[in-house]
């Protein structure tokens, strides 16, 4: 069965451009222009992926992002014209794992479609290695299952939220930093003001109900890294 990409743009040059490219690699697409119409088809459909423009005539896409995350993991690409970092940490906190900022190259957003896909379907198979259960003090964490639970409470994470907190507790003990947890989570290269990594730490915490001065589990070593002990 073909993986269904959802593209919501006002902009529908840029919307028929990017599902011209998504069709060419053999993706079924599902092209709107407005949140409501975007909403109806999570609802009534099964979503792969979706690719959401900040600016929108109903609703911008930070809400329309955390609207679909009310019950909704799949991976989620924040495409907009914003340059500023603290709108890259706010697509990330609420619930985004990628963004791209216009004017892009198509071939990147199919690249970065492509990375996604990859990562959410490792973490959603059933013939994932057996040898993947993790529980420290209360915190329990299965990589096949792709279940985590807080003291027998389930914590509904994202593809991405799931692989940052694995890589942190299965380096249970050392100190991780931003630099190495982006490249082996997103697989890219990391850029010195890339913010990607505290935001999606921020997000994690706040599942988790974690005291921002002083959490249990993620510890911030200031000026290092990050680390579960």
């Amino acid at each position: 069965m073909k993986e269904k990409v959802m593209i919501v743009d006002d902009e529908e040059a840029i919307a028929d451009l990017v599902e011209s490219y998504l069709e060419s690699e053999g993706y079924e697409v599902r092209k709107f222009y407005s949140a409501s119409d975007a909403l109806s088809c999570v609802a009534e459909e099964e979503i792969s992926l979706a690719i959401l423009d900040v600016m929108l005539p109903d609703m911008d896409g930070f809400m329309l992002c955390q609207q679909i995350r009310k019950e909704h993991f799949f991976p989620i690409i924040m495409l907009t014209a914003r340059v500023e970092d603290m709108d890259k940490i706010t697509g990330l906190t609420l619930g985004a794992d990628d963004y791209i900022t216009k004017p892009f190259n198509p071939l990147e957003l199919i690249t970065r479609v492509k990375s996604q896909l990859r990562r959410y379907m490792r973490y959603n198979t059933a013939d994932a290695p057996e040898k993947d259960e993790i529980d420290i003090r209360g915190l329990y964490i299965a990589k096949s299952s792709h279940k985590c639970t807080l003291n027998g409470q389930e914590l509904t994470l994202t593809p991405i939220e799931f692989s940052v907190l694995w890589y942190l507790c299965e380096h249970k003990g050392k100190v991780i930093s931003s630099e190495e947890l982006f490249e082996n989570v997103w697989g890219e290269a990391y850029l010195d003001d890339n913010n990607t990594v505290m935001a999606h730490i921020a997000r994690i915490r706040e599942k988790m109900h974690e005291p921002a001065r002083k959490p249990r589990y993620i510890k911030t070593v200031w000026g290092v890294g990050y680390t579960i002990e």
